[in-house]
């Protein structure tokens, strides 16, 4: 399944003719041809057509079933063949380049955050919301995905401290917040027996897992969404939006998988 949002696909759609059930100027024969040669695979195969079987229709199913890669470079050709092949309106030259980066964003990948998905499935909506904010703006605004990434790291220490019926005084900030749950879920160095196997190294994992939020409080601080930039404050990339992002989510998914098992097991 791609992770294509609602406002690309209303952009792909656009640059693509694809409201009466075209595909740009591509016949059955063509359309069939083309999927064949760029991506080798059969368009019209019976998976592409339960909600239709104009060409349309069988494309918006494959940007559903199909993964992020493929789903990439067929866009990424889809492109060039109207650049090709078509003349082209003021409405679609201004679609080409976000329509492009549509493409460059499937094909260099994306965070995955399914796991954390199931896992926080039992709490708030708002987290959701953020674990929805954070993946689709890895790409388009790495600010606010670093900012989300902070946030999500808060929303989920509160709520595990609510639902086991701790509050922490006055409005406190995230390192407080990330220490108060891990002693909460008995996560601190010291709760690891000296004598255990491997004892070393899962201290020095539990130090390093509370380190992530204080530092992902101080990204937030420098490049983040939240605080007033200079005009010409510099901004940080995808890629490092990702490294935010996939830090947030492994810590969120562990406290959250601690907190489940272990309210059960009491």
């Amino acid at each position: 399944m791609s992770s294509l949002t609602f406002k690309e696909k209303t952009n792909l759609e656009k640059l693509f003719d694809m409201g009466g059930g075209y595909v740009s100027n591509f016949s059955d024969f063509t359309f069939a041809s083309f999927f064949t040669d760029t991506v080798d695979v059969n368009i019209h195969a019976d998976k592409y057509q339960s909600i239709g079987t104009s060409k349309a229709k069988k494309l918006r199913e494959f940007w559903r079933l199909e993964s992020d890669h493929l789903v990439g470079r067929s866009i990424a050709a889809l492109i060039d063949h109207v650049e090709e092949n078509s003349s082209l309106t003021e409405e679609k030259k201004k679609l080409l380049d976000p329509c492009k980066a549509i493409a460059n964003r499937l094909l260099s990948g994306t965070v995955h955050l399914e796991h954390l998905k199931e896992t926080v499935s039992f709490e708030a909506k708002h987290l959701t919301e953020q674990i929805r904010r954070m993946q689709e703006s890895v790409h388009s605004d790495p600010s606010l995905a670093i900012g989300t990434a902070k946030e999500l790291i808060e929303t989920c220490c509160k709520t595990i401290l609510a639902q086991r019926g701790k509050t922490l005084p006055g409005k406190p900030e995230i390192p407080e917040l990330t220490r108060a749950t891990l002693k909460e879920l008995k996560l601190v160095p010291d709760g690891i027996e000296d004598a255990a196997r491997g004892s070393d190294v899962v201290k020095r994992l539990l130090q390093n897992l509370g380190t992530i939020g204080n530092n992902l409080a101080e990204l937030r601080g420098l490049y983040g969404t939240g605080h007033g930039k200079h005009a010409h404050a510099e901004t940080l990339t995808p890629r490092h939006a990702k490294l935010a992002v996939g830090a947030a989510a492994t810590l969120a998914t562990f406290l959250f998988e601690t907190h489940r098992d272990t309210s059960s097991s009491t």
